[in-house]
């Protein structure tokens, strides 16, 4: 019976384990209806008819408003590790300068980049000053001239 008891409670001490593991799947973003996403037509639609067809997008161009972008992105993490793309849509809709479509484009995760960041320094001009250089160096650096009467600001 003890024995029968270490078994079933070491089989859920494991199971408990593992289940970290399973990983989390998450959506962030646009919920891109690709029904919706086609009826935008080159020539056809302004800014206020993709705005009430497609809502406000994820975010608009950097430098003007004639770029709107809808991203959708579906990422795993597993326990400890970096979260993974599993499938990203953009829908970049360029509008001209009357404010009408002029193009519509669709890229998926291929553009995904990973990039690994490196632990090291980053190199500075300069000499190297220490904890207590950076903290006493400045003690008596003070031009005394400067707060001496008649020499303040605005007399």
């Amino acid at each position: 019976m003890a024995s029968k008891f270490v078994s079933v409670a070491t089989a859920l001490v494991g199971v408990t384990l593992l289940s970290g593991c399973l990983g989390i799947k998450e959506h962030k973003g646009y919920v891109l209806d690709k029904e919706l996403a086609s009826a935008v037509q080159v020539g056809v639609d302004n800014k206020a008819s993709v705005e009430k067809t497609l809502g406000r997008p994820s975010f608009t161009g950097q430098f003007n408003d004639s770029d709107w972008f809808y991203v959708s992105r579906d990422t795993k993490s597993v326990a400890f590790r970096s979260q993974k793309v599993t499938d990203q849509e953009v829908l970049h809709v360029h509008f001209d300068q009357a404010g009408n479509v002029a193009a519509v484009n669709s890229t998926g995760k291929e553009l995904v980049v990973n990039i690994s960041p490196v632990d090291d320094k980053t190199p500075t001009l300069g000499r190297k000053r220490s904890f207590f250089d950076e903290l006493f160096g400045n003690i008596g650096a003070l031009n005394s001239g400067a707060l001496a009467p008649g020499n303040a600001p605005g007399q």
